[in-house]
């Protein structure tokens, strides 16, 4: 995988495309893109390359790549294994600036033969600086220039149509699939790319180049591969610079998946919760099915500027507006509390038997009077307090004035305050969906996407003060846990409050330490830094509350470790702590993504009973809090029943200043476990905590 280099326009826009394997059979893979870049309007120069034809559908055509009468932008391999490798080899003797490889038999085979092309493959793109997409490529297509290099049957299938919407995916199957639910929908698609083995240019990197279009308002992603972060941390970044979002469905996130997808593409999967934290941190929005990938598509359409997402609901169904408010709690869109005045106006507009609060019930009034809608959604968009509406309108048809309701709901929306609508019937949701409004089925559908598309709004915008992932090379892991009392001295070192104790090589001094510690009662642990599970192996004795207990304790903790074979280096010794609550910091290194950190129940049942969340080093304080209040434990934290509220704020210190150490590159720790950290009315200590040193 390698890093963006120069601008990849070439395979967007290129003046000469040379198909090396053509074919007369315009439904062979070597015949479509020929057939393709005629029917769709390609103006540049086209070479054919077939050693056994003087003409390929038409066109003059050449014996081999090397007698093309053009160096072209851009040459597209369609024959096989050596074949594909040599006339890759010719290209970048040539010149060429990019390759597009649709030959198969390379890295996703799983041989070592296999790897062995493909490692050829890029050795001939590298000594020239030669750009490939592939190998295993279902090809690229950008109808805005009608340069469509690949072979997807779905293009005869789903007629193009240039529109304002980009498709890049690893997977053919997964760029063709969304590209036909779109153009089935109405909606245009400029760029429909399918990557394959990203030996070269990745799926993330072509993407960022897609997003450079200033007419693409939304960009559609799916990956097999998380190798590259640093183009999706571009991609991320370009999104929010050109207010251009970008949806994500990454396969490969269960065991069975990530199998599956070794097998597809030569992928490697990542920690499901750390790939989440890192589509949040650089404001790319993750779905998790081909549904939720195109779901909310007519919504980014839009130039809507949410301002929240407070929503109201109108519906000419009492039971629709109780199932709209149950999808909207669902989603975590709260219900707009309306104004007096905005009642006021619903009044004057409505039956006295209306509904007027949030949502709002037109009742059957509608069948008499079809303006309603086109003055009730005014009052609501005017309200301070509604951010978004959805109008539901489970039944109409012969008697309402239905193109009146869509031409009014038009209006509404141009307006600026999104408009999501459910509308069953096909013959009355055929209006709204002619004036490009986002229409669904049923209400929890339409409430899911509404909530998608403001929650990724938000995100974006969040994402912009949030600091760059850590992520990039380091020196190779060779990490080499501390005991406990050098785990604890590092831990100080990264900013986590300890507890007070003391370090002791041997029992008879242990009774010392507990004097000077001055305190009611202590723990005594073994310090080794063979094991992390001490409490199993009879390695920590608890509430010590003298000298001679102390040391009795020590003394059986020696045994202990001699029974079951661990060494041990000393004991520490601390004073016994009663915090408000047990959490957990912890920290590892992801081989993509770099230092991570955990949140979360600290305790003996934190595996048992995960409560936890993660994110990328560094984080901000602001992260922190948001996250902690995520977890399950989140509500006693303030206190309850006369309980008084831990220091949050010491746990959130703790962590970002941890995270910071752990996001410079040279930091030699390789990852920690602090549990539990004991939560004070003041302050915050972590009692227990294992170290890895690189």
């Amino acid at each position: 995988m390698s890093t963006p280099r120069a601008s990849l326009d070439f395979f967007h826009r290129p003046s000469s495309v040379a198909v090396v394997g053509a074919s007369d059979d315009t439904e062979k893979i070597g015949g479509r893109p020929l057939r393709y870049m005629r029917e769709f309007g390609f103006a540049g120069r086209v070479v054919p390359v077939n050693p056994r034809r003087d003409t390929v559908q038409g066109l003059p055509a050449v014996p081999s790549l090397q007698d093309s009468p053009v160096v072209p932008d851009v040459a597209l391999i369609a024959v096989p294994g050596a074949a594909a490798v040599e006339a890759v080899a010719t290209a970048a003797d040539m010149g060429v600036p990019g390759c597009v490889v649709m030959s198969s038999g390379f890295a996703e085979t799983g041989t070592a033969e296999g790897e062995r092309l493909q490692a050829e493959l890029l050795g001939h793109a590298r000594r020239s600086g030669m750009r490939i997409v592939g190998p295993n490529s279902q090809g690229l297509a950008t109808f805005s220039s009608g340069a469509v290099l690949g072979f997807s049957t779905l293009f005869t299938e789903e007629p193009p149509e240039d529109g304002p919407v980009g498709i890049v995916s690893q997977s053919g199957a997964l760029a063709s699939v969304p590209y036909g639910i779109l153009r089935r929908r109405g909606i245009g698609v400029r760029y429909v790319h399918g990557t394959g083995n990203d030996a070269d240019v990745s799926a993330a990197e072509l993407a960022a180049a897609a997003i450079d279009d200033p007419e693409l308002k939304l960009l559609l992603l799916y990956l097999e591969n998380v190798a590259d972060p640093e183009s999706l941390i571009a991609l991320g970044e370009k999104s929010r610079r050109n207010d251009t979002p970008v949806v994500a469905l990454v396969g490969g996130r269960s065991a069975g998946g990530s199998r599956a997808a070794a097998s597809h593409t030569g992928a490697l999967a990542t920690e499901r919760r750390v790939l989440d934290a890192f589509f949040e941190r650089v404001g790319i929005w993750q779905v998790h099915s081909v549904r939720e990938l195109v779901a909310a598509s007519e919504l980014y359409l839009r130039d809507w500027r949410p301002r929240g997402n407070r929503l109201a609901v109108v519906s000419n169904s009492g039971a629709v507006c109780v199932l709209a408010a149950d999808a909207a709690e669902d989603e975590g869109l709260p219900l707009a509390e309306l104004a007096p005045d905005t009642v006021e106006g619903l009044k004057r507009e409505l039956p006295a038997f209306a509904a007027t609060g949030n949502p709002v019930d037109v009742t059957a009034a509608l069948l008499t009077d079809s303006t309603i809608f086109g003055r009730v959604l005014p009052i609501l968009g005017a309200d301070p307090n509604v951010d978004a509406c959805l109008l539901a309108i489970p039944v109409a048809g012969r008697g309402y004035d239905v193109e009146q309701f869509a031409s009014d709901a038009a209006a509404f929306a141009a307006s600026g305050t999104p408009l999501v609508l459910a509308v069953p019937q096909p013959n009355v949701a055929e209006p709204f969906v002619r004036t490009g409004l986002p229409v669904f089925e049923e209400e929890s559908g339409a409430v899911a996407a509404l909530g998608q598309y403001l929650a990724h709004r938000r995100r974006m915008a969040r994402a912009d003060g949030l600091p760059r992932p850590a992520v990039g090379p380091r020196e190779p892991l060779h990490p080499r846990q501390l005991n406990e009392a050098d785990s604890l001295a590092a831990l100080a070192e990264l900013g986590v409050p300890v507890v007070a104790h003391e370090f002791v090589p041997d029992p008879a001094q242990v009774a010392g330490a507990f004097t000077r510690l001055g305190v009611p009662s202590v723990v005594v642990k073994g310090s080794t830094s063979e094991t992390g599970h001490k409490s199993e192996l009879g390695l920590v004795q608890l509430r010590r509350s003298s000298p001679a207990e102390a040391r009795a304790a020590a003394e059986e903790i020696a045994a202990s470790a001699e029974r079951h074979g661990v060494a041990l280096d000393g004991f520490l010794v601390a004073p016994m702590v009663a915090g408000l609550h047990e959490v957990l910091i912890g920290a590892s290194l992801d081989p993509v993504f770099g230092p991570v950190m955990v949140v979360g129940a600290g305790g003996v049942y934190v595996e048992a009973m995960s409560d936890t969340r993660v994110l990328l080093a560094p984080c901000t304080p602001e992260e922190v809090h948001e996250a902690i209040a995520q977890l399950r434990m989140a509500p006693v934290l303030a206190g309850l029943r006369g309980q008084p509220a831990a220091d949050v704020d010491a746990w959130v210190k703790a962590v970002v200043r941890a995270s910071e150490v752990l996001a410079d590159a040279a930091s030699p720790i390789a990852g920690f476990d602090a549990n539990p950290v004991m939560l004070l009315r003041h302050g915050a200590a972590a009692v227990d905590a294992v170290v890895l040193r690189r």
